[in-house]
């Protein structure tokens, strides 16, 4: 018997029909050669054996009497593994294979729909043949389980222990029989009532210790964060700026869109190292400057910045643990600087934001909860909390209200070499997400196999040309080669200057105006004159991946909003 943390017992809270609280992906496998059979049923055994791996796969939940508390994870009686593992494409004979914007579509679907809680909170569903836009079949594994049961990183090590390295799949030791967990039906009332109180007098007691320390902590940082200096001192600012209205600022129905896009992984990294930021600021780069794009196409741009809410992994680096996959995740806001038009001052600002947040996580790390006391927790959060979210959702006070984030962005750090489900090779890793009231678009990465996979899943209303945002991402990644793609130091050698000079970081060569001449700007530096390209397995279409040699010419009376040539 185990008691659901708070920020776990907060995701079921929260929940109700329009705002599902699971998380999930959607994988493209490539089926062994000659495979001929169901790969449904060959994932329904292959699972089978390895479900005593993960604690998620058995364990239900058991509610409080009287909703004194958080729930208990308990194991289940039994599982019916036909339950939890669906076919989802027709099961006919001689069925046309679905297309990969159906299966996108009827993930969308599944994903909006909500978890029956009477049984362990997970679902899988397997398609057996899907017909990519080149012609190639694959099949295809989607998968759903619930956020009070896993986060982001808790899904990596989940997947490291139900899948395999290589297309045979590795023996793995039988359950142990002299292991016996808590099963509802050994559940005493008296223990679970005195659970709630000894629990939650322990969490209080811990945080009347720890308030000294934190209260000091968050002090010291929110002053730090609420002064500005400039050439005439230090002034006081706004600790935190609200964000912008757009159209993803609205209350949400269960009327979902899911659109994918993959780009190579190692040529991010790389630019995000030549303009002296990190593999994180080049993807909210490519985000920031595909939502610009959307907007000034479909809608007007916003004049402000947009800012983006995004989870913060409070695990321990290098834990492998299955057995412990609950939420150790906090929340951060990072300025995405898609009001200004200037490519690379729009990447200045975003350095400049996610830096403020690691500076304030390495502060706060250690002092941000991710439990709070369980007694009478379903009803304060559950009851009153999840009212006035539904109220301000249904009301229409997400389109009014200020608000302080526009869209969540999470980046997920996931396995760099190939992984196989039951012999089949994963070819793609893209990750679906939650949206909320006020926030109906979540962009999720994971980086999977030498590619980054993009995962988009919105409010049907809030993102209607949700194609247009996936091909945006790709384009920003095209644009990004052409302004950041870097050469060898021998291919652009440089003369030694007689007088020295004080060294400027890469970061502040950005930062100056474009009207500041320079020698060589980054857009005109030569690239290999063969271009390579990467396939893009959302869309079937190729990403060059190399700038040409020649510099972006100057585009001529450009419309309003829309992205510019830099300036040679």
């Amino acid at each position: 018997m185990k008691s659901l943390t708070g920020l776990d017992a907060t995701f079921l809270y929260l929940e109700t029909p329009e705002m599902p609280m699971h998380v999930g992906s959607l994988n493209l496998c490539e089926l062994p050669a000659g495979f001929k059979g169901s790969f449904h049923k060959e994932v329904t055994k292959h699972i089978a054996k390895r479900m005593h791996l993960a604690p998620v796969f058995s364990r239900k939940l058991v509610f409080m009497p009287l909703d004194l508390g958080h729930p208990l994870w308990v194991e289940a009686d039994s599982v019916d593994i036909g339950f939890h593992i669906r076919r989802a494409d027709p099961a006919k004979k001689g069925a046309a294979p679905m297309t990969l914007a159906e299966v996108h579509k009827l993930c969308a679907q599944l994903h909006s729909e909500l978890i029956d809680r009477n049984f362990p909170l997970w679902e899988f569903y397997i398609f057996d043949r899907i017909k990519l836009p080149d012609g190639k079949l694959v099949a295809g594994f989607f998968s759903k389980i619930h956020h009070a049961a896993l986060d982001g990183k808790g899904g990596v090590m989940l997947a490291n222990a139900i899948l395999d390295l290589s297309p045979v799949p590795r023996e793995v030791p039988p359950p142990d029989p002299s292991r016996r967990r808590k099963l509802e039906s050994d559940l005493k009332l008296g223990k679970m009532i005195g659970s709630v109180f000894s629990s939650s007098f322990g969490q209080l007691v811990k945080a009347a210790k720890s308030l000294p320390a934190a209260a000091s902590t968050f002090g010291s940082t929110l002053a730090r964060q609420s002064m500005a200096s400039s050439a005439t001192g230090v002034r006081p600012k706004m600790p935190m700026k609200l964000a912008p209205p757009t159209p993803f600022n609205t209350g949400i129905s269960t009327g979902r869109v899911f659109v994918t896009a993959t780009i190579p992984l190692a040529e991010c990294k790389a630019m995000g190292k030549a303009v002296g930021g990190s593999f994180n600021d080049m993807v909210l780069w490519i985000c920031s400057t595909a939502l610009r794009d959307y907007l000034a196409q479909h809608h007007s741009l916003p004049k402000k910045s947009l800012v983006a809410a995004m989870p913060v992994s409070l695990r321990e680096a290098g834990a492998t643990d299955a057995s412990n996959l609950g939420n150790q995740v906090s929340l951060s806001l990072v300025e995405l600087g898609t009001h200004l038009a200037h490519p690379l001052k729009r990447m200045s600002a975003i350095m400049a934001s996610t830096a403020k947040v690691k500076t304030s996580m390495q502060s706060l790390k250690g002092l941000l909860p991710t439990d709070y006391p369980s007694l009478l927790a379903p009803w304060l959060v559950g009851g009153a909390a999840k009212l006035a979210l539904n109220a301000y959702g249904k009301s229409g006070m997400a389109s009014r209200l200020p608000r302080v984030a526009n869209l969540a962005i999470s980046n997920v750090p996931g396995p760099p070499v190939p992984l196989y489900l039951a012999g089949a090779k994963f070819l793609t890793f893209h990750p679906l997400s939650i949206i909320l009231h006020g926030l109906a678009l979540n962009i999720t990465i994971q980086t999977y196999a030498g590619q980054v996979d993009f995962g988009i899943i919105a409010d049907r209303k809030a993102l209607p040309q949700a194609k247009d945002l996936a091909r945006a991402i790709e384009a920003a990644f095209q644009e990004a080669q052409g302004l950041m793609a870097t050469t060898s130091p021998a291919a652009t050698p440089t003369t030694p200057k007689k007088t020295s000079k004080t060294a400027v970081s890469k970061t502040a060569k950005l930062e100056r105006p474009p009207s500041v001449k320079r020698g060589k700007r980054p857009d005109t530096v030569s690239a290999p004159t063969t271009p390579k390209t990467f396939s893009a397995s959302s869309h079937g279409q190729s990403v060059i991946q190399a700038a040409s040699t020649k510099p972006i010419p100057r585009k001529t009376n450009p419309r309003p909003g829309s992205r510019q040539a830099v300036p040679a």
